[in-house]
Parts: structure tokens; C-alpha cells; sequence
């Protein structure tokens, strides 16, 4: 959990549907809340319904691919941490999806605990930046 004991909420978008169940698991024993979506367009009309902190994608998906997914969904949610995670990264997709917005990119396999280190990361950093933007705008 971060440091004020807000639990996470992180959509996991993944078309392996074994590697995104197990890595639920793994997190939500350390206090995340997850949910997954293993196709782009259950992952857009879930992030129309509910609130993430994160977002963690992957590049290759049948039907919507991670790049199209991060441009929607930087669209109905600007400050949404999205790391990217992939098994057939290239530089190229790096770069692009650096500047559409990705808070950071991942490769297959990825550490556990490198991942669950940027997930709380990029949570930890969007409530700051949240909080820097309400003592701001008072």
C-alpha cells in the first residue's frame, strides 16, 4: 500500500489470460486491488465505469493493440499512470508509447518485484501531483 495506506486500484489489460491472473494474485496479496480485462474494448468501457490509480498494458492484444488503448484511454483520463508491458517490445513502440503518455515501459518477463515497485511508484506520484493540483487551484 503507499504511504497513506490508500489501497491501489490497477486494471491489468492482458490477452495472456493465465499471466494476468496469476499476476493479480501476486498483487492483491500485497494489498492491490485488481481488476483485469483481457480484450482493448472491455478494458475501455471498464475505465468508463470505474477509477484506477494504474493501468498496466500490454503492447499486443488482439483487436485494439496497447497503442490505440493507451490513446483512448489517455483521453478519458489524462493523469492515468499506464505502463506498458510487453513480450515483443521494439524500440520503436517504446518511443511511441513514451510519448503518447506511458508513465513506463516493461519487458517480458518482467521481476515481480520491479513491477510492483513501478506500480506503486506511478500511484504514489499521481496522488502527489492530484494533491499539488488541489493546493494550487485553491
Amino acid at each position: 500500500m503507499t504511504g497513506n495506506d490508500k489501497q491501489i486500484k490497477l486494471l491489468i489489460v492482458d490477452d495472456e489470460v493465465g499471466f494476468a491472473e496469476v499476476l493479480r494474485k501476486r498483487l492483491e496479496r500485497r494489498g492491490i486491488h485488481v481488476e483485469t480485462a483481457y480484450r482493448g474494448q472491455d478494458a475501455v468501457r471498464m475505465l468508463r465505469e470505474k477509477q484506477f490509480d494504474v493501468a498496466l498494458l500490454d503492447l499486443k492484444l488482439e483487436g485494439m493493440d496497447g497503442i490505440e488503448i493507451l490513446k483512448v484511454f489517455k483521453m478519458l483520463d489524462p493523469d492515468l499512470p499506464v505502463l506498458m508491458l510487453t513480450g515483443h517490445g521494439s524500440e520503436k513502440a517504446v518511443t511511441e508509447s513514451m510519448s503518447l503518455g506511458a508513465a513506463d515501459y516493461l519487458s517480458k518477463p518482467v521481476e515481480f518485484s520491479l513491477l510492483l515497485e513501478k506500480v506503486q511508484q506511478v500511484s504514489i506520484r499521481k496522488e502527489l501531483d492530484h494533491g499539488k493540483d488541489k493546493s494550487t487551484s485553491c
